[in-house]
Protein backbone atom coordinates (compact mmCIF):
# COMPACT_ATOMS: atom_id res chain seq x y z
CA UNK A 1 0.00 0.00 0.00
CA UNK A 2 1.38 3.38 -1.05
CA UNK A 3 1.83 5.97 1.39
CA UNK A 4 -0.50 9.26 1.39
CA UNK A 5 1.61 12.02 0.86
CA UNK A 6 0.52 13.58 4.66
CA UNK A 7 2.28 10.20 6.40
CA UNK A 8 5.13 10.46 3.98
CA UNK A 9 5.77 14.17 4.96
CA UNK A 10 5.40 13.35 8.36
CA UNK A 11 7.75 10.56 8.85
CA UNK A 12 10.56 12.74 7.84
CA UNK A 13 9.12 15.55 10.02
CA UNK A 14 9.17 14.52 13.55
CA UNK A 15 12.69 15.54 14.97
CA UNK A 16 11.38 18.78 14.73
CA UNK A 17 8.70 18.96 16.51
CA UNK A 18 7.10 18.82 20.59
CA UNK A 19 10.11 19.07 22.58
CA UNK A 20 12.93 21.64 23.72
CA UNK A 21 15.10 23.71 21.21
CA UNK A 22 18.23 22.31 21.38
CA UNK A 23 20.97 24.85 23.57
CA UNK A 24 18.09 27.10 25.01
CA UNK A 25 14.79 26.16 27.70
CA UNK A 26 13.00 27.40 24.37
CA UNK A 27 9.65 25.06 24.35
CA UNK A 28 8.33 23.98 21.28
CA UNK A 29 4.45 24.68 20.94
CA UNK A 30 2.96 21.22 20.49
CA UNK A 31 1.71 20.27 17.25
CA UNK A 32 0.12 17.27 16.54
CA UNK A 33 0.16 15.49 13.34
CA UNK A 34 -3.03 16.12 12.21
CA UNK A 35 -2.11 20.14 12.83
CA UNK A 36 0.78 19.81 10.81
CA UNK A 37 0.17 20.79 7.52
CA UNK A 38 -0.35 24.36 7.12
CA UNK A 39 -3.31 24.02 4.89
CA UNK A 40 -5.09 22.74 8.49
CA UNK A 41 -6.54 25.11 10.64
CA UNK A 42 -5.10 25.09 13.91
CA UNK A 43 -6.77 28.26 16.15
CA UNK A 44 -5.17 29.40 18.98
CA UNK A 45 -1.35 28.23 17.12
CA UNK A 46 1.44 30.63 19.10
CA UNK A 47 4.57 29.53 19.22
CA UNK A 48 7.13 31.16 20.57
CA UNK A 49 9.97 32.76 18.11
CA UNK A 50 13.41 31.98 19.32
CA UNK A 51 16.68 32.91 17.45
CA UNK A 52 19.80 32.14 18.79
CA UNK A 53 21.73 35.44 20.42
CA UNK A 54 25.12 34.31 18.63
CA UNK A 55 23.70 34.29 14.97
CA UNK A 56 23.00 38.18 15.18
CA UNK A 57 25.81 39.82 12.84
CA UNK A 58 27.84 36.70 11.68
CA UNK A 59 28.60 36.88 7.95
CA UNK A 60 27.34 33.44 7.88
CA UNK A 61 23.74 34.60 8.72
CA UNK A 62 20.97 36.67 7.36
CA UNK A 63 19.81 39.65 8.92
CA UNK A 64 17.11 40.00 10.89
CA UNK A 65 14.00 40.08 9.05
CA UNK A 66 12.84 43.97 10.64
CA UNK A 67 16.14 45.27 9.32
CA UNK A 68 14.86 47.73 6.43
CA UNK A 69 18.36 46.95 4.08
CA UNK A 70 17.65 43.57 4.09
CA UNK A 71 15.19 42.36 0.98
CA UNK A 72 16.17 39.11 0.09
CA UNK A 73 14.97 37.32 -2.97
CA UNK A 74 12.81 34.56 -1.85
CA UNK A 75 12.22 31.02 -3.81
CA UNK A 76 15.71 32.31 -6.64
CA UNK A 77 19.06 32.59 -6.53
CA UNK A 78 19.71 35.77 -4.47
CA UNK A 79 23.36 36.44 -5.76
CA UNK A 80 25.52 34.12 -4.25
CA UNK A 81 22.65 32.90 -1.52
CA UNK A 82 20.42 29.66 -2.98
CA UNK A 83 17.27 30.60 -1.73
CA UNK A 84 15.52 28.14 -3.72
CA UNK A 85 13.73 25.08 -1.94
CA UNK A 86 14.27 21.71 -3.22
CA UNK A 87 10.72 20.67 -2.57
CA UNK A 88 9.44 23.32 -4.83
CA UNK A 89 8.15 26.88 -3.95
CA UNK A 90 7.52 27.76 -0.21
CA UNK A 91 5.05 30.64 1.06
CA UNK A 92 5.83 33.22 2.96
CA UNK A 93 3.30 34.32 5.89
CA UNK A 94 1.82 37.33 6.63
CA UNK A 95 5.13 38.84 7.98
CA UNK A 96 6.88 37.64 5.27
CA UNK A 97 8.59 35.01 6.81
CA UNK A 98 8.93 31.55 4.95
CA UNK A 99 7.00 29.02 5.81
CA UNK A 100 8.54 25.65 6.66
CA UNK A 101 7.50 23.22 3.19
CA UNK A 102 6.52 20.13 5.83
CA UNK A 103 4.67 22.24 8.11
CA UNK A 104 4.63 23.38 11.59
CA UNK A 105 7.07 22.66 13.83
CA UNK A 106 6.18 24.61 17.14
CA UNK A 107 8.68 27.06 16.79
CA UNK A 108 9.25 30.66 15.07
CA UNK A 109 12.33 32.40 14.43
CA UNK A 110 15.61 30.74 12.63
CA UNK A 111 17.10 29.00 15.57
CA UNK A 112 20.68 27.89 15.59
CA UNK A 113 20.28 28.55 11.53
CA UNK A 114 21.69 30.89 9.56
CA UNK A 115 19.52 31.78 6.99
CA UNK A 116 15.69 32.40 6.82
CA UNK A 117 13.87 29.92 4.41
CA UNK A 118 15.94 26.77 3.17
CA UNK A 119 19.45 26.01 4.30
CA UNK A 120 21.89 24.04 2.06
CA UNK A 121 23.88 21.57 3.22
CA UNK A 122 25.73 18.46 1.36
CA UNK A 123 26.33 14.63 2.51
CA UNK A 124 29.18 12.87 1.24
CA UNK A 125 27.96 8.93 1.90
CA UNK A 126 31.45 6.91 1.70
CA UNK A 127 31.17 3.63 1.42
CA UNK A 128 32.89 0.26 1.07
CA UNK A 129 32.37 -3.80 1.51
CA UNK A 130 33.52 -5.06 4.83
CA UNK A 131 36.07 -7.61 4.10
CA UNK A 132 37.29 -10.09 6.36
CA UNK A 133 41.89 -10.69 6.93
CA UNK A 134 42.36 -12.14 4.18
CA UNK A 135 40.36 -9.45 1.62
CA UNK A 136 36.95 -11.41 1.07
CA UNK A 137 34.05 -9.42 1.18
CA UNK A 138 31.77 -10.48 4.22
CA UNK A 139 27.47 -11.78 3.63
CA UNK A 140 24.70 -10.99 6.12
CA UNK A 141 23.80 -14.54 7.32
CA UNK A 142 20.41 -13.29 6.98
CA UNK A 143 20.33 -11.45 3.63
CA UNK A 144 23.02 -13.12 2.36
CA UNK A 145 23.63 -9.51 1.20
CA UNK A 146 26.89 -8.06 0.98
CA UNK A 147 27.82 -5.95 3.98
CA UNK A 148 28.28 -2.35 3.39
CA UNK A 149 30.34 0.23 5.97
CA UNK A 150 30.16 3.59 5.46
CA UNK A 151 32.30 6.58 7.13
CA UNK A 152 30.02 8.05 10.21
CA UNK A 153 31.07 10.67 12.57
CA UNK A 154 29.94 11.34 15.71
CA UNK A 155 28.34 14.61 16.38
CA UNK A 156 29.61 16.86 18.90
CA UNK A 157 25.72 18.40 19.88
CA UNK A 158 23.90 15.46 20.28
CA UNK A 159 26.82 12.39 20.40
CA UNK A 160 24.65 10.43 17.47
CA UNK A 161 26.32 9.15 14.61
CA UNK A 162 26.04 10.73 11.35
CA UNK A 163 26.71 11.27 7.83
CA UNK A 164 29.88 13.67 7.63
CA UNK A 165 28.39 16.52 5.52
CA UNK A 166 28.48 20.69 6.56
CA UNK A 167 26.31 23.60 5.23
CA UNK A 168 27.22 24.67 1.53
CA UNK A 169 28.87 28.12 1.43
CA UNK A 170 27.53 30.62 -0.73
CA UNK A 171 28.41 30.45 -4.62
CA UNK A 172 30.25 27.16 -3.49
CA UNK A 173 29.97 24.43 -5.74
CA UNK A 174 27.99 21.08 -3.66
CA UNK A 175 31.02 18.95 -5.02
CA UNK A 176 33.64 21.27 -3.30
CA UNK A 177 31.14 20.68 -0.30
CA UNK A 178 31.16 17.34 -0.30
CA UNK A 179 34.69 16.96 -0.71
CA UNK A 180 36.01 19.89 2.13
CA UNK A 181 33.68 18.30 4.88
CA UNK A 182 34.78 14.45 4.36
CA UNK A 183 38.06 15.73 4.80
CA UNK A 184 37.36 18.12 7.51
CA UNK A 185 35.76 15.76 9.24
CA UNK A 186 36.68 12.44 8.41
CA UNK A 187 40.52 12.73 7.51
CA UNK A 188 41.97 15.54 10.02
CA UNK A 189 45.66 14.66 8.24
CA UNK A 190 46.25 12.57 5.14
CA UNK A 191 48.66 12.33 2.71
CA UNK A 192 47.24 11.36 -0.49
CA UNK A 193 45.51 14.26 -1.51
CA UNK A 194 45.53 13.55 -4.89
CA UNK A 195 44.20 10.07 -4.28
CA UNK A 196 41.27 11.57 -2.28
CA UNK A 197 40.81 14.38 -4.90
CA UNK A 198 40.27 11.72 -7.66
CA UNK A 199 37.61 9.49 -5.39
CA UNK A 200 35.52 12.54 -5.12
CA UNK A 201 35.57 13.31 -8.67
CA UNK A 202 32.28 11.19 -9.71
CA UNK A 203 29.70 10.23 -6.93
CA UNK A 204 25.93 8.98 -7.41
CA UNK A 205 23.17 11.24 -6.18
CA UNK A 206 20.77 9.35 -3.94
CA UNK A 207 18.84 12.20 -2.13
CA UNK A 208 17.88 15.57 -2.27
CA UNK A 209 15.12 17.76 -0.36
CA UNK A 210 14.09 18.50 3.02
CA UNK A 211 15.74 17.17 6.45
CA UNK A 212 14.64 15.99 9.12
CA UNK A 213 16.71 17.59 11.49
CA UNK A 214 16.07 18.91 15.75
CA UNK A 215 17.30 22.66 14.19
CA UNK A 216 14.34 23.99 12.48
CA UNK A 217 11.88 25.85 12.61
CA UNK A 218 8.52 27.57 11.09
CA UNK A 219 10.94 29.79 9.07
CA UNK A 220 14.13 28.34 8.65
CA UNK A 221 14.65 24.13 7.76
CA UNK A 222 17.81 22.22 6.22
CA UNK A 223 18.01 20.86 3.12
CA UNK A 224 20.91 18.55 1.69
CA UNK A 225 21.85 17.15 -1.56
CA UNK A 226 23.19 13.21 -0.74
CA UNK A 227 25.68 11.72 -2.94
CA UNK A 228 27.16 8.13 -2.28
CA UNK A 229 30.79 7.75 -3.29
CA UNK A 230 32.00 4.01 -3.01
CA UNK A 231 35.11 2.29 -2.93
CA UNK A 232 34.57 -0.89 -4.44
CA UNK A 233 38.00 -2.28 -4.50
CA UNK A 234 38.45 -0.76 -0.94
CA UNK A 235 42.15 0.24 -2.30
CA UNK A 236 41.41 3.98 -2.56
CA UNK A 237 39.84 6.03 0.91
CA UNK A 238 38.71 2.44 1.93
CA UNK A 239 41.73 1.85 3.01
CA UNK A 240 42.54 5.29 5.01
CA UNK A 241 43.16 5.39 8.83
CA UNK A 242 40.28 8.01 9.27
CA UNK A 243 40.67 10.74 11.92
CA UNK A 244 37.86 12.97 13.24
CA UNK A 245 38.32 16.99 12.91
CA UNK A 246 37.41 19.15 14.88
CA UNK A 247 33.99 19.47 13.78
CA UNK A 248 33.43 15.64 15.06
CA UNK A 249 33.45 13.88 18.41
CA UNK A 250 34.54 10.47 16.85
CA UNK A 251 34.55 8.78 13.28
CA UNK A 252 34.66 5.34 12.20
CA UNK A 253 33.82 2.46 9.33
CA UNK A 254 30.51 1.49 10.38
CA UNK A 255 28.35 -1.78 9.30
CA UNK A 256 25.28 -0.60 7.44
CA UNK A 257 22.03 -1.62 8.76
CA UNK A 258 18.27 -1.16 9.61
CA UNK A 259 19.38 -1.38 13.72
CA UNK A 260 21.56 1.65 13.28
CA UNK A 261 20.02 4.97 14.73
CA UNK A 262 21.50 8.07 12.94
CA UNK A 263 21.19 11.84 13.61
CA UNK A 264 17.75 13.24 11.64
CA UNK A 265 16.67 11.22 8.69
CA UNK A 266 20.18 10.09 7.68
CA UNK A 267 19.03 6.40 8.24
CA UNK A 268 16.56 7.51 5.11
CA UNK A 269 19.35 8.62 2.95
CA UNK A 270 21.53 6.16 3.80
CA UNK A 271 19.11 3.35 2.98
CA UNK A 272 18.99 4.83 -0.63
CA UNK A 273 22.93 3.65 -0.81
CA UNK A 274 22.12 0.28 -0.04
CA UNK A 275 19.44 -0.07 -2.87
CA UNK A 276 21.82 0.99 -4.95
CA UNK A 277 24.71 -1.28 -4.06
CA UNK A 278 21.95 -4.28 -3.75
CA UNK A 279 23.35 -4.17 -0.03
CA UNK A 280 22.55 -5.73 2.98
CA UNK A 281 20.05 -3.92 5.18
Amino acid sequence: MSKSPLIATMIRHTTCRNNVYPRSDVKRFSVPDEKLPWSVIYTGYEPPSYTAPHINGQIWADPDLQNAEFKPQWNALDGKINRVSYNGEYKLDEGGHPLNPMGRTGLRGRGLLGRWGPNHAADPIVTRWKRDSQGNILKSQITSKNILQMVAIQRHDNKMWAIPGGMVDPGEKVNATLRREFMEEALDSFKDKDMVEDFFATGTEVYKGYVDDYRNTDNAWIETVAYNYHDESGEQVGKLELSAGDDAAGVQWMDVDSGKQLHANHSFIVQKVVELLNAHW
